[in-house]
């Protein structure tokens, strides 16, 4: 199956590492050309079960170069999704299909609006990995990937391809209908990405501190009410808080993505994580609270690191920081 992974960020070098040693006829792409030449010249640099290796990977800038693929995987982060839209024709040939595995809410519909709805995949990943430097990633966590059509129904090519992430050494499997999934990780990020991101902690402190465990189940209940009102029954949502505390504990050590994005002062995924609970929750009638102030908290600290504004003096040349 030839596949193109757009985005050659942690995740996807993970997958197109995976694939490539696999012996899957796999390019990524991505707009850096550092991070394109460094791939091309030394491959992907996997750490992973204590070894590091270099795995061979074939790399473009222009997707034009690369040609249709029967499989596109978008990796970029979920508010870059708008800015792949234009590069997306080269690579749809009459049956590609187009899969999202990018967190939060609402990149699949960005993406729907250039790939026709049938054609498009949407799925999660519990696979973890964190970058290193250009083309070098650590394989953190290891979990299952589940992958189904944008429109639920039983889907041959969903199965196909996950069949293939899984002889690559990422099980996946194929799901009728892949929503519940998404709003359940979409429940995990908002309890643990921007708790971590705006204290500085790690994940492990998510579980074990009280204030920090309540503030997170509070965001996760809201998610799950938000799901009910659209549709997707998550279950009880105590159960939900218990998977979002044990999220936080088998993966103690790991800085949350927004928390690494927020140290390097990157713009975060905040609009389609906890925005996209606080527009659904409107849209259905549901309060959000908690997830309106983090929302609100993320987009200021990131305002702040944009423009960097000075701390204003008085005349005398005391610093005012009210």
């Amino acid at each position: 199956m030839k596949t193109a992974i757009i985005g050659a960020g942690a995740m996807g070098c993970l997958f197109g590492a995976h694939l490539a040693r696999a012996g899957v006829d796999v390019t990524l792409i991505d707009i850096d050309a550092d991070e394109v030449a460094t791939l091309r010249a030394r491959g992907v640099r996997l750490h992973q079960d204590g070894r590091v290796s270099d795995v061979a990977v074939a790399a473009l800038t222009d997707p034009a170069e690369a040609g249709p693929a029967d499989l596109v995987i978008v990796f970029v982060k979920a508010h870059q999704t708008r800015s792949v839209l234009p590069g997306l024709p080269p690579l749809l040939g009459p049956e590609t299909r187009v899969l999202t595995l990018q967190n939060g809410l609402g990149a699949a519909d960005v993406l729907a609006e250039a790939v026709p709805p049938d054609r498009l995949l949407v799925g999660v990943t519990a696979q973890g990995a964190t970058q290193l430097g250009r083309g070098e990633v650590r394989h953190g966590g290891r979990g299952e990937t589940l992958l189904g059509p944008y429109r639920p129904g039983p889907d041959r090519f969903a199965q196909r391809a996950a069949a293939m992430l899984t002889g690559a050494g990422l099980p996946a499997r194929a799901v009728a209908d892949p929503w519940p999934p998404v709003w359940k990780k979409l429940a995990v990020n908002c309890a643990i990405n921007p708790v971590t991101a705006l204290t500085g902690i790690r994940n492990g402190p998510v579980a074990a501190w009280d204030p920090a465990r309540e503030l997170a189940a509070d965001a996760a209940r809201e998610a799950a009410a938000v799901a009910r009102a659209e549709g997707v029954d998550l279950g009880d949502p105590e159960d939900l808080v218990g998977f979002v505390t044990a999220v936080a504990r088998a993966t103690a050590e790991n800085r949350s993505s927004m928390g690494q994005d927020v140290d390097r002062r990157a713009p975060t995924e905040i609009e389609f994580i906890c925005g996209a609970v606080v527009r659904r929750g409107e849209a259905r009638g549901v309060p959000t609270p908690v997830n309106r102030t983090l929302w609100r908290l993320i987009r200021t600290l990131e305002l702040g690191y944009r423009t960097a504004a000075p701390i204003p003096e008085d005349a005398h040349g005391q610093v005012h920081d009210s």
